[in-house]
């Protein structure tokens, strides 16, 4: 969240300040819901690096800039797994290319300010500044070489995620390249259930149909086997008649 305001020669490359994560329940449920929609996007590709308030150092000398922890960033390049911090001269140098930041009361412009320095300094492409209770988001694009900030009056499609931001109502809304929304991880869990109870009746009726399918072939089985012992009872009767003389 914020830059370390010492040095530690016996720690350089520390992976928290001892700052919580986030300042309230709305900025940490924002945090969340963005880092893990991400998470689930990507999930298919093991070269995407996603993370939360992860201390994110971009070169190898704490005493020439300390690290910021992005609320959440986005790395195309490099492998999934757990990390202590982002030591990028240890990731092929790639920079975080997308970086969201969630407003809180406590977020001072100097401190964004300086923040969007940083990132500018250090290569992301992509910077997002959403401030849940005002509403609003800033969306800075690199253009140029340098952070630009973009008007998204109708919305706004990141470049690199494929995702689409939408001002409407009350709350920002998201939505993934497929056109579905963000949703907190209650709401997946609910849809999950939703899904699992409509995959449960699917089930059922696919069970029934199949009891109802077996039914009806017992009962032509059935019928097949009483319209053949019917024809070997009128052979065996014509038989009779010939052997009488008598041509059926």
């Amino acid at each position: 969240m914020n830059p370390l305001s010492h040095y530690d020669p016996d720690d350089p490359y520390p992976s928290s300040d001892g700052a919580p994560m986030a300042e309230n329940t709305e900025q940490y449920e924002w945090l969340v819901k963005i880092k893990e929609n991400l998470e689930i996007l990507f999930a298919q590709d093991p070269n995407v690096f996603v993370a939360g308030d992860l201390f994110w150092y971009p070169v190898p000398n704490r005493r020439i800039t300390g690290p910021l922890a992005p609320d959440v960033m986005v790395v195309f390049g490099r492998p999934k797994g757990p990390r202590g911090s982002y030591k990028q001269w240890e990731e092929g140098g790639i920079a975080p290319q997308v970086v969201f930041e969630v407003l809180s009361p406590a977020n001072s412009a100097k401190e964004m300010a300086d923040k969007r320095g940083f990132y500018d300094t250090y290569g992301v492409e992509e910077y997002y500044v959403y401030d849940p209770p005002a509403n609003t988001l800033e969306v800075w694009l690199r253009q140029d070489g340098r952070l630009r900030r973009m008007s998204h009056i109708k919305g706004w499609t990141s470049p690199r995620l494929g995702i689409r931001f939408a001002l409407g109502g009350a709350t920002l809304e998201i939505f993934d390249p497929q056109g579905q929304p963000f949703l907190t991880s209650v709401e997946l869990a609910a849809r999950l259930r939703e899904a699992a109870e409509r995959a449960a009746q699917e089930a059922a009726r696919a069970e029934q149909e199949a009891a109802r399918a077996e039914q009806e072939a017992g009962r032509a089985d059935r019928q097949q086997h009483r319209a053949q012992q019917e024809y070997e009872r009128a052979e065996r009767l014509a038989e009779r008649l010939r052997a009488l003389g008598i041509e059926p």
